[in-house]
C-alpha cells in the first residue's frame, strides 16, 4: 500500500514556470506500530509536499520492522533501493555491515551538526551513532513503561495514584492484585510482562534496573551472563514460579494491551508507543510509571530511526535529508508524538505550546521522557538478528522452565561470542 502522491495545481504551475523537474523520493515506513502512525505520516508528508513543490515523496508501507529491514536489504542488493527508510535503531550495525547506509554528516552543515543532530536526547543517540558518525536520526522512539489499572488498585485496597516504585513493591502489589474465582482459577493477574516476539527488549530494562548492560558501544561484545543479567532473569522467572503474580509461560506481546483492557492483568509492561492506544481504549483510569527496578531505575530505549540508503544521487539524498530535518522540527514532532504516543526525541519539542497543552491534560505522557535520564541503549550488535535470537531463545527456555537462568545465559553468551569474534 502506498501513500497517495499529491500533486497540487500550484506546484505544477511553478514547475512549468521554472522548467525544473521534481525530485522523486521513496520512503519505506513500517506500519505495524502502535497509534495512528500511518494517518499522521500521510498528513505530514502531504504537508511537506504542499510547501515544497520540487519534491514528490512516495511513502511505502512495508509491514513490521522486520519486514521493512528485509525489504530494504533486498532493495539495496537489487539496485532499486529507496532513498529513505524508518527501521529499528538496533539495525544500525547490521546496515553498516551490509554497507547499505550513508552517514548523515555529509548532508548537514556545521551549524546543523551542532543544533540539529546535537539537539536529540543523548539516550536516543547512543544507538544512532558510532565511530564518530551519525547513522540514524531518532523519530519513532520509545521506552517501555509500566501501566496500571487504577480501578483494580482501588479494589485491592491500594492507592490508585501510586504505582510501584521498585521491583519489590511491584511483587507485593501484584499479590494484592491477583484475583481468584471460587474455583481457585486466576481471573486477574497482578502483572503481565510479555515475553513473545522480542523478550530481550523488556528484559534489558530489568537488567538495567539491576545495574547492568547487555552490550558495549562498539557492537562487538555482549555480557549476557553477568551477575546483573542472571539476577534479572531469576527475578523475571520468579514472578510466575514463586511469587505467583504473573501467568506462567510465554505471554503474548501483541495481546498485552487487550489483556489490560479486559481486566486480565492489573499492571503491564509495554512500549510508550502504546500510550495513545491505551488512552483511547482503556475502559478505566490508568496510571503510567517508570519500570520498577530491582536496585535502581533503568529502561532500554527502542523504536525506529531514519536511515539514508546507498544507491541514490547526492541530490536525492539531500532532498531526503531536508525532509527529515523538517519532520523532526518541534511542531511536526509534537504532532507525531501526540498522535502515536512515541517519545518526542528532542527537548525543544516538549517546549512547544502544542506539547505543553497536551501534557497538561495528559501528564502520563511525561513519564517516558523523564525516564530517559535512566535509559540504556537497546541491545545492538553486529550480526544483530542472530545474536538477539540467541538471547531470546535463552530467555524463553528459562521462562518456560526448560533451563535454569544461569545455564541458559551461559549458553547464549558462548554462542554470541563465537558469532562476534570476527568483529572484535
Amino acid at each position: 500500500m502506498k501513500l497517495r502522491n499529491v500533486y497540487f495545481a500550484s506546484s505544477a504551475i511553478a514547475a512549468l514556470a521554472t522548467g525544473a523537474s521534481a525530485t522523486d523520493l521513496e520512503f519505506y515506513f513500517p506500519v505495524a506500530v502502535g497509534g495512528a502512525a500511518a494517518d499522521t505520516i500521510q498528513a505530514l508528508t502531504e504537508e511537506y509536499m504542499a510547501n515544497n513543490a520540487d519534491v514528490n515523496i512516495d511513502a511505502i508501507y512495508t509491514g513490521s520492522y522486520a519486514d521493512t529491514t528485509t525489504k530494504a536489504i533486498t532493495a539495496v542488493r537489487g539496485g532499486n533501493a529507496p532513498q529513505l527508510i524508518i527501521s529499528l535503531s538496533t539495525d544500525m550495525f547490521t546496515f553498516i555491515d551490509e554497507d547499505m547506509i550513508v552517514a548523515w554528516d555529509d548532508f548537514v552543515t556545521e551549524e546543523e551538526q551542532k543544533d540539529w543532530i546535537g539537539g536529540f536526547y543523548p539516550a536516543f543517540m547512543a544507538n544512532s551513532q558510532t565511530e564518530g558518525k551519525t547513522w540514524g536520526i531518532p523519530f519513532q522512539r520509545s521506552t517501555p513503561v509500566l501501566y496500571w489499572n487504577k480501578e483494580a488498585f482501588a479494589a485491592a485496597g491500594l492507592n490508585p495514584e501510586e504505582g510501584p516504585k521498585n521491583w519489590a513493591e511491584m511483587v507485593e502489589m501484584g499479590k494484592a492484585l491477583t484475583v481468584n474465582d471460587d474455583a481457585g482459577n486466576v481471573t486477574q493477574w497482578g502483572v503481565h510482562i510479555p515475553s513473545s516476539g522480542f523478550p530481550s527488549w523488556l528484559w534489558t530494562g530489568i537488567v538495567a534496573g539491576n545495574g547492568g548492560k547487555l552490550a558495549d558501544e562498539t557492537g562487538t561484545k555482549v555480557t549476557f551472563n553477568s551477575d546483573a543479567a542472571v539476577g534479572a532473569l531469576e527475578a523475571l522467572v520468579a514472578l510466575s514460579a514463586t511469587d505467583e503474580v504473573m501467568a506462567p509461560g510465554i505471554l503474548d506481546w501483541g495481546g498485552t494491551p487487550k489483556a489490560f483492557f479486559d481486566g486480565q492483568a492489573a499492571m503491564i509492561w509495554t512500549t510508550t508507543g502504546n500510550l495513545t492506544n491505551v488512552r483511547t481504549n482503556a475502559p478505566f483510569d490508568f496510571g503510567v510509571g517508570f519500570l520498577p527496578g530491582l536496585q535502581q531505575n533503568g529502561a532500554p530505549t527502542g523504536g525506529g530511526n531514519f536511515y539514508l540508503l546507498k544507491g541514490a544521487s547526492d541530490e536525492e539524498l539531500q532532498a531526503a535529508a531536508d525532509f527529515v530535518k523538517w519532520v523532526t522540527e518541534p511542531e511536526q514532532a509534537a504532532k507525531w508524538s501526540i498522535a502515536t504516543g512515541y517519545v518526542a526525541p528532542r527537548p525543544d519539542v516538549w517546549d512547544t505550546d502544542t506539547m505543553k497543552v497536551y501534557t497538561a491534560d495528559f501528564p502520563q505522557a511525561l513519564v517516558a521522557r523523564d525516564q530517559l535520564e535512566y535509559a540504556v541503549p537497546e541491545l545492538s550488535t553486529f550480526e544483530g538478528p542472530k545474536v538477539t535470537q540467541l538471547l531470546n531463545s535463552a530467555l524463553e527456555s528459562a521462562i518456560t522452565g526448560q533451563t535454569e537462568p544461569k545455564a541458559a545465559l551461559d549458553g547464549a553468551q558462548a554462542a554470541a561470542e563465537a558469532i562476534l569474534k570476527p568483529y572484535y
